[in-house]
């Protein structure tokens, strides 16, 4: 059994395991919102692979993964974290990490990265709800939500002639974004979940013939979906998960000789999660935090879990896309900063200022690295003896 949570992808993995001359007599590929409605009907399995599976704790998966506890489960993700941060270890024995980022770029399996974001963003007065979601009151005081510079403009600037993903904050924003590229010459089309499936799938396949080159969304196109040829991301919303922020701009990196994929971040959201290329250390018990949430938490207007058949997807509207359950409804408006610089991201720097903001509120006795020691030193202006002292009192140093 294959479990996954788009019909894009159900139709891919059919096609994959056809070519490779999988027995499909033997196989049941479908949608988590099918199987769990008809899970008392269904042959047992030897084996369930569970696609994007940093989404097995919601009920409908756990439901399916219960009802056959002899079967072999293996759960495959590239961004094994949660919302609400738990972990994993109610429903997996191990985890199995794969290589690092850094290797699998220089072993061609990556395309390297040339990231642009805005010179400047103060996030400081965001705030987060209980549900891990900004708080509109928040949002409309820090962000309201800006975009950071044209998306026209910059697209010809850095990536002229590239296919791009343009990931925006909601589907009227994504229509008038692919209406503002054609206007340019530049053949777009924007996609969402009320699309229809023939005229989805003509798009798609457009897109990978080349004749496309720019698919705009505000909710399609972060999981799962292989579109090989996609060389430049466009980020116009801000978020606060990291999965997200990993699918959204790591779409661009599939490899090709020479390529460099570009990522152009309009909302700073680079300054939250450091570059997509940082080694991140996953691990099955997840990450609680204290006092607010912060990693795992949601986008801005915010991903949605549908009450009803607990499909996961970017709200835009007031209807669920897979089931048609109604949603709240959302009526933020999104102020576009033309002028706004972008620059190209130095990683070293990038790393050293978020260092310095993870201890800058820390006690010395918490910190833990000669890196972190030395940030503190510098933001309190400490004498460099303070560094000497602090090593030798840690023993980290032996004279």
């Amino acid at each position: 059994m294959f479990i996954v949570h788009r019909k894009e992808i159900v139709d891919q993995v059919v096609s994959t395991f056809s070519a490779q001359g999988v027995d499909m007599d033997l196989s049941k590929i479908g949608m988590v919102q099918t199987i769990t409605r008809h899970v008392d009907k269904l042959q047992e399995p030897a084996v369930i692979f569970v696609d994007e599976a940093h989404h097995v704790l919601a009920k409908s998966y756990q439901r399916i993964l219960e009802a056959f506890p002899n079967a072999v489960k293996l759960m495959f993700t590239a961004t094994p974290i949660r919302l609400s941060g738990d972990g994993f270890t109610s429903i997996a024995d191990d985890l199995i990490v794969g290589k690092p980022i850094d290797w699998l770029i220089e072993q061609g399996n990556l395309a390297p990265v040339a990231y642009y974001a805005p010179k400047q963003i103060n996030t400081e007065m965001l705030k987060v709800k209980r549900n891990g979601e900004f708080s509109d009151d928040s949002i409309k005081k820090a962000i309201k939500p800006k975009i950071y510079g044209n998306a026209v403009n910059n697209y010809l600037r850095l990536a002229n002639g590239k296919q791009a993903i343009a990931y925006t904050y909601n589907v009227d924003s994504a229509k008038q974004l692919a209406d503002a590229f054609n206007k340019h010459g530049i053949t777009a089309q924007e996609v969402d979940g009320k699309t229809p499936k023939v005229e989805r799938d003509e798009i798609i396949q457009q897109y990978r013939d080349g004749k496309i080159q720019i698919v705009t969304n505000a909710e399609l196109f972060t999981e799962g979906l292989d579109l090989p040829n996609v060389d430049c991301v466009i980020m116009l919303r801000p978020t606060q998960s990291l999965a997200l922020f990993l699918q959204f701009s790591m779409r661009s990196m599939n490899p090709r000789e020479g390529k460099t994929a570009v990522i152009i971040d309009h909302v700073g959201n680079v300054e939250r999660f450091g570059l997509p290329t940082e080694n991140r250390n996953w691990t099955l018990q997840g990450k609680k935090n204290k006092g607010k949430k912060t990693a795992g938490s949601e986008t801005v207007p915010g991903v949605t879990i549908c009450p009803k058949c607990f499909g996961t997807f970017y709200k835009q509207g007031d209807t669920c896309p897979y089931c048609g359950a109604e949603l709240p409804k959302d009526d933020h408006k999104v102020e576009v900063d033309g002028k706004a610089e972008l620059e190209k991201v130095d990683a070293e720097q990038l790393a050293q200022t978020r260092l310095m903001k993870k201890v800058k509120n820390k006690k010395p006795e918490e910190l833990h690295s000669v890196a972190e020691i030395v940030a503190y030193q510098k933001i309190h202006k400490y004498k460099p003896g303070w560094v000497y002292f602090q090593l030798k009192k840690k023993g980290m140093i032996r004279k």
